[in-house]
């Protein structure tokens, strides 16, 4: 099906068979000896299965699946990240511009290290079968980055899984039930395979991160009795759009506005919110198993997509304890992007503002003041886009189990339960949201250009949203 690119801003910038000589099998040769010679050296590693598989071939190749800004990122991050040798063989995408830029971009990011970015012409794949073709170049073991859309998540994983391809899957995963159990059973088949792989909630990979998770769990600031999170900025990505213009294809225009629209992203609210919402769980040890929820649309002048501009979210654990978790997308207003946690015998910070550097922080009180300060984690510190491809590659490279999928899924859950309660206007369970029917995004695998999209605009170039207390059984109608 579709490999798709997307347009959120970047982390940091914004086999097919061939012949070799024997000489150069020679070379290879040697040089695999003398890196596994090196890892043995080291003790506890040994080689990762792909280059076993592989032959003298060492390096680890990477095929990037959705070459927008979101993607090209997470390329850029393993390139740099990796103290093993890797680079980018394969790209695909079903937009010519997303592939071409992205190309450009990390051909000169790593202009120095040019071995690093070898994707020839005829390794650049662009249409609905793209990410088929771009995992083909592949040898199994390697590893597939999937970073298009999340609703083409499930489709793109099936693949991988086929094809015996390690995975690092950008977040968010799913948008609906029906996808979130395709995803835990295609995860248990990754398991079957000893496939490993990795979500792109890096914040989990954080080291200040691990170590506030860690005293929390010591008790140093009691129970957890409150969390609180907050993300409120102004418009970004294509989290608000207008008409599609015409002569625009209308599959592709949502694809493109993916923010735009539940079935492409779970709206602003999963892509936005979903590392916070996973975040403080992580430090609760547990998921909320309800939630209740206010949102709503201000200002919207042309602007026609789904999404709320406001969201506020009370989530309550099985222990009654709470959190509270306010998003606002709005220009002209106070921004916000933090996270924090309140005991019985103290605070923290989870996030100070946004998602790096985290600056993560605990206190003797209530008062998170500098009178109070009970710890801080050393300054500065490593990157969790860093992180998580060192530790996804160490788990490759060591053949440790490693499957972030269920954990990734759990966490889109639960920001899809706050999601729904605030569209319809209801108290919405764990329960509830696991067995909700509504797929948004029927016949995935069936997409093509030219056809319809899962929600279509009506006459007047609106598409349905959300409208608490008139429908409940899904976020929106079937029209406007």
């Amino acid at each position: 099906m579709i490999a798709v690119g997307q347009v959120a801003s970047v982390h940091r910038i914004n086999r097919k068979g061939k012949t070799v000589s024997e000489a150069q099998n020679q070379t290879n040769r040697r040089q695999f000896i003398k890196v596994a010679g090196a890892i043995s050296a080291l003790g506890a590693l040994h080689a990762p299965r792909v280059f076993a598989k592989a032959g003298s071939d060492h390096t680890l190749q990477l095929a990037l699946i959705g070459a927008g800004g979101r993607g090209t990122g997470a390329v850029a991050d393993a390139l740099t990240a990796s103290e093993y040798p890797i680079k980018l063989v394969a790209m695909g995408d079903v937009f010519q511009h997303r592939l071409d830029e992205s190309h450009t971009a990390l051909t000169q990011q790593f202009q120095a290290k040019p071995d690093l970015v070898a994707v020839p012409a005829e390794q650049r794949y662009i249409g609905f079968d793209a990410y088929k073709k771009a995992m083909d170049v592949l040898r199994p073991g390697d590893i597939a980055i999937l970073a298009t859309p999340l609703a083409f998540r499930w489709l793109h994983f099936e693949y991988a899984i086929e094809r015996g391809l390690n995975v690092f899957m950008e977040k968010p995963v799913v948008a609906d039930s029906p996808s979130a159990k395709r995803m835990l059973e295609l995860a248990k088949k990754a398991d079957a395979k000893n496939l490993k792989c990795a979500v792109g909630l890096m914040i989990r990979h954080c080291r200040g991160r691990q170590e506030l998770h860690k005293r929390i769990s010591d008790g140093e600031i009691g129970d957890l009795i409150a969390m609180r999170a907050y993300r409120m900025h102004g418009p970004v990505g294509s989290c608000f759009s207008t008409r599609t213009p015409k002569g625009r294809d209308e599959l592709l225009w949502q694809i493109e506005r993916f923010h735009s629209f539940l079935w492409a992203s779970g709206g602003l609210f999963n892509d936005f919110y979903v590392h916070q919402i996973d975040e403080v769980c992580w430090m609760k040890n547990a998921w909320p198993i309800k939630a209740q929820a206010l949102g709503g649309r201000h200002f919207r002048g042309d602007y026609v997509d789904q999404n709320f501009d406001t969201y506020a979210v009370e989530y309550t654990f099985d222990d009654g304890t709470k959190y509270f978790f306010d998003g606002r997308t709005m220009i002209g207003c106070r921004n916000d992007m933090s996270s924090i946690v309140h005991g019985t015998k103290g605070s923290a910070i989870v996030s100070t503002s946004g998602h790096f550097p985290g600056k993560v922080r605990t206190f003797k009180g209530q008062l998170q003041d500098k009178k109070s300060l009970a710890w801080a984690f050393p300054q500065p510190e490593v990157s969790p886009y860093t992180w998580e491809w060192k530790d996804l590659i160490q788990a490759i490279v060591r053949d440790e189990p490693y499957n972030e999928v269920p954990r990734g899924v759990e966490a889109c859950l639960v920001a899809n339960m706050g999601r729904m309660a605030a569209h319809t206007g209801d108290e919405i369970t764990y329960e509830q949201i696991l067995n909700c029917p509504h797929e948004m995004a029927p016949g995935l695998a069936d997409f093509a250009i030219g056809g319809p999209a899962p929600v279509m605009p009506d006459a007047d170039g609106k598409y349905p949203v959300p409208t608490p207390g008139a429908n409940h059984d899904q976020e929106y109608g079937a029209t406007t």
